[in-house]
């Protein structure tokens, strides 16, 4: 279940100014320790250890693919690439494009695949409002309509 809080866009800008929108709420950041933790509760035969030294080394493997052109695809999780942003406007030329000038930077990006993909994850999601948040009232704040 994916937890949700609503904010009112008070952005005079906007063209939703003062309409309300659903965001998720993380409660919690999972990092590897953890991960490995649940992992190795799930019936494995591998401790909490080697899980973790496999999954740093899995981390390793796919930043040196990402860096050198590739992608890597993780199925029913994503497919892991490398993307570039370039700065507004772009080269008039090709012989003038410089990517010191023209590019902005490079970013590692994620899209969902398999079981986890849009299509099949709006069939098993469940949403609900959130009360609280880590012991806290869920409260909206204003959104910027940026978001």
């Amino acid at each position: 279940m994916i937890k949700y809080i609503l904010r009112k866009v008070n952005n005079m800008n906007s063209n939703v100014h003062n309409k309300w929108f659903a965001y998720p709420v993380k409660e919690e950041m999972v990092e590897l320790d953890k991960l490995a933790d649940h992992m190795a509760a799930h019936n494995t035969p591998f401790s909490s250890g080697a899980i973790k030294g496999i999954l740093t080394d899995m981390v390793s493997c796919i930043k040196e693919l990402l860096l050198e052109g590739k992608s890597v695809k993780i199925p029913d999780l994503a497919i892991f690439y490398v993307g570039i942003k370039n700065m507004p406007g772009g080269a008039e030329t090709e012989e003038t494009f410089n990517v010191s000038e023209n590019v902005k930077n490079v970013r590692m990006l994620a899209r969902a695949t398999g079981s986890l993909s849009p299509k099949k994850l709006d069939l098993d999601v469940t949403l609900k409002r959130a009360t609280t948040i880590v012991g806290k009232p869920a409260t909206s704040k204003p959104a910027t309509g940026k978001e």
